[in-house]
């Protein structure tokens, strides 16, 4: 049987990358002719995917937890995936850096919505007794989540508010990741001690969150967009994509969690601890941690009421 011409190119051109490479395309195609057919399931790898969901008790709304859990780290890998892509761009043009913050923010509405899921999407008798096989875990422990945030921005903008402005960029990497914020959220306020959720997270982590912010410094995000030409920078896309990031990772974000949290935790009178010890009071809501990936493109009035517009609306509607 005859070949036809668009094939026979083709297997000329396979032939020649190849020879380039140095590899016999007759061995390649001896394994085009053994090789199983791809399936959808083994592609995505379905069944491990799909046993990796095991509970700790019998409580059936448990494994609802585990996969939102699952689902959201998912959606945190998507995001570190686009924000190395800024990182590692040499293009310096608004459009690029405006799909890939696009992209980001979509993840962020997906997150944001489906948050409803943990808001209504549980018994909450059954998960106040389940959470208790789940000492000391706590969310707070989600190290992708910290590698978004120091993908985004300088460590200096993520040191505590309360104490941001004794440092700047020209402080070591080691001094400004001690006094991060989120480190405030699991340390007794009293005694000054750190939380057991806190010493296992930090022990497992801080060498791998050294190496990337030692190998980002000066390169986030915030760094890349600063460095980009003026003509570029100013583009009124890239930033409302920029501040729509912010706004969603520092304020709506911790907003849902703080829906949750009084969902489940919130008692009449007082409040049940966190799994993790975190003091979730004080720590979620955004007008207390003030996290801003791009202080430049907001003004001091802005920075200053960080978060709580959408804080003092949310929480006396649902006090009323």
């Amino acid at each position: 049987m005859p070949i036809k011409p668009n094939i026979e190119e083709k297997i000329l051109k396979l032939e020649q990358k190849f020879k380039n490479s140095g590899q016999d395309m007759g061995a390649y195609l001896d394994g085009l002719l053994y090789e199983r057919y791809l399936t959808y399931w083994d592609y995505i790898h379905l069944d491990t995917l799909l046993s990796l969901q095991i509970p700790r008790t019998y409580f059936p709304d448990e494994e609802i937890f585990i996969m939102y859990h699952q689902i959201t780290e998912l959606y945190f890998k998507l995001i570190i995936h686009e924000q190395k892509q800024l990182i590692d761009d040499k293009l310096q043009n608004a459009e690029f850096f405006t799909q890939r913050i696009t992209r980001i923010n979509n993840y962020y509405k997906a997150l944001i919505s489906s948050f409803e899921i943990m808001i209504n999407g549980m018994d909450r008798d059954q998960f106040l007794r389940y959470r208790m096989s789940l000492l000391p875990a706590s969310g707070f422990q989600s190290a992708q989540y910290r590698m978004i945030e120091f993908y985004a921005t300088g460590m200096e903008n993520l040191v505590h508010h309360s104490i941001r402005d004794q440092f700047s960029e020209s402080d070591t990497q080691d001094d400004l990741y001690e006094h991060i914020y989120w480190k405030k959220g699991a340390t007794d306020a009293v005694t000054g001690e750190k939380t057991l959720t806190l010493k296992q997270f930090e022990y497992r982590y801080t060498p791998r969150f050294m190496r990337i912010t030692n190998e980002v410094k000066n390169n986030t995000i915030y760094h890349k967009y600063l460095q980009l030409p003026e003509n570029e920078k100013s583009n009124k896309y890239l930033i409302n994509a920029l501040k729509k990031l912010d706004i969603d990772a520092n304020v709506n974000w911790p907003l849902m969690h703080m829906g949750s949290a009084y969902r489940y935790l919130k008692r009449d009178k007082s409040a049940v601890e966190a799994t993790g010890g975190t003091n979730w009071k004080e720590y979620l809501p955004p007008s207390f941690q003030k996290v801003i990936f791009f202080p430049k493109l907001w003004s001091d009035q802005e920075k200053e009421e960080w978060g709580k517009e959408w804080v003092t609306h949310r929480f006396n509607t649902e006090k009323q």
